[in-house]
């Protein structure tokens, strides 16, 4: 469906706010920067910023609910036949096809610089480990009801979390090297590759 004009203007209203504060939280830092010195460099109204964020760590972690409902749902839409292990493995490959192409395209630096933010910033390390470990909790929790009676909640819990912590540290180290965008979305999928197929199943590359 084609964007409509105002959602087109909302949807780069909402970039430039973004870009605008992580312009500023590189330069000067997250907590030496305030919602009002971000809204005037991005060119909006205060009103404007609380229109489209509740607050200045939701500008960094932007979009996670949209992430989280994109996964959550193809959970609820087991197909028949289908496994814990593909039906997890799905979730991801359905998210990467749909958001993908929505993601605005970043420079190495930009991608260096945003996860460099997350871990050096107290406040931004706790929201993000709360909403890595709600996600977590939550994916398990639709798993058991994809399959009731199936599984237990450690088992769940367990797929659960071998499943995000291999993309997590696998996006993560992408990042930290340098990589391209593109090739963070591979690191992405070989962490997938990984979870689902077992340590046991990586070849010894020969490094010490």
């Amino acid at each position: 469906m084609q964007e409509s004009r105002r959602e087109r203007k909302k949807r780069l209203t909402r970039q430039r706010i973004v870009a605008a504060a992580m312009k500023l939280f590189n330069e000067q830092g997250y907590e030496q920067t305030t919602v009002a010195q971000i809204a005037v460099a991005a060119d909006v109204d205060p009103k404007t910023f609380f229109n489209y964020f509740r607050s200045k760590d939701e500008v960094v972690l932007a979009d996670t609910e949209h992430i989280f409902d994109l996964m959550l749902g193809t959970l609820a839409e087991r197909r028949p036949q289908e496994g814990p292990g593909e039906l997890l493995a799905r979730m991801v490959q359905e998210y990467a096809t749909r958001r993908r192409p929505a993601v605005p395209r970043k420079e190495p630096e930009e991608l260096s610089a945003a996860t460099r933010l997350v871990l050096t910033t107290p406040a931004l390390q706790a929201k993000g480990l709360y909403l890595l470990m709600d996600l977590q909790r939550r994916i398990a929790g639709e798993l058991m009801k994809a399959f009731p009676g199936r599984l237990d909640p450690i088992t769940a819990a367990a797929m659960t979390g071998s499943l995000i912590g291999a993309i997590q540290q696998a996006s993560l180290a992408s990042v930290e090297l340098g990589r391209s965008q593109d090739e963070l979305w591979e690191a992405a999928r070989h962490g997938l590759g990984i979870a689902l197929h077992g340590l046991l199943s990586v070849p010894d590359t020969g490094a010490p």
